[in-house]
């Protein structure tokens, strides 16, 4: 199979990214700067949307096939021998958990940021369907076409089959994350409901790589290669 698209800066150990909504890596730059000056950064584009398709046709999105190309990727950037790091959030963390749990021979450590599989929650049904109400109502942006939109992509085909997602157990080292500023909230408690050991907190909410990106990527890049994540 070929690879999927993926964009690459920095010096240093590789680490792949794993961008979360339909996999466009949309506003990470300031993230990816800051994270490329202690590592190779890899981001990855799943379905290519940054790399000129977006408004294709899409079919609905499995975080396995996600976790697949992201095998491929790192089979194309990783020096011989060696393992690489992965930072996935959202649904790309979702993706991070299947790639832990489907490729394990090539990863030192996976940090998984509020993926939300819901289904693993006792009352996770019903949280689904109370997120899926909230994000997908009338108006939904356009999937294909001229006028399409990463959105619209991800509310169409990576949103409902990526929440009932519910992860294998890893066969990598695997930390999960969440936001201080999530807690209580359905993405921070399947973190933390998903977490064997402590779960390491990251800056802001949901979407702490766009409100903090320095402070996150510093705060991130410590997690990765250190022995601890405690603290």
């Amino acid at each position: 199979m070929s690879t999927p698209d993926y964009d690459v800066t920095g010096t240093g150990p590789v680490l792949l990214l794993l961008p979360g909504g339909a996999g466009h890596p949309m506003g990470l730059g300031p993230l990816v700067a800051r994270l490329a000056r202690r590592f190779t950064v890899v981001t990855y584009d799943p379905l290519g949307l940054a790399h000129g398709r977006l408004g294709q046709p899409v079919p609905d999105q499995r975080p396995e096939d996600w976790a697949d190309g992201a095998d491929r990727v790192l089979a194309a950037v990783l020096p011989a021998g060696e393992r690489g790091y992965v930072f996935g959030t959202s649904s790309g963390g979702i993706a991070a958990l299947a790639l832990a749990a489907r490729h394990p021979a090539r990863l030192a450590h996976v940090v998984a940021h509020e993926p939300p599989c819901a289904l693993v929650l006792p009352d996770g049904a019903e949280r689904r369907r109370e997120l899926i109400a909230a994000l997908d109502g009338p108006g939904r942006p356009p999937a294909e076409g001229p006028d399409a939109t990463p959105m619209g992509v991800f509310l169409a085909h990576v949103l409902r089959p990526f929440t009932a997602y519910v992860p294998t157990p890893a066969l990598a080292r695997l930390t999960l994350a969440a936001g201080a500023d999530s807690r209580g909230q359905l993405p921070y408690r399947t973190a933390e409901f998903l977490s064997d050991g402590p779960l390491l907190e990251l800056p802001g909410g949901h979407l702490g790589t766009l409100e903090h990106p320095e402070e996150f990527a510093d705060r991130l890049a410590e997690a990765l290669t250190s022995i601890s994540v405690e603290g």
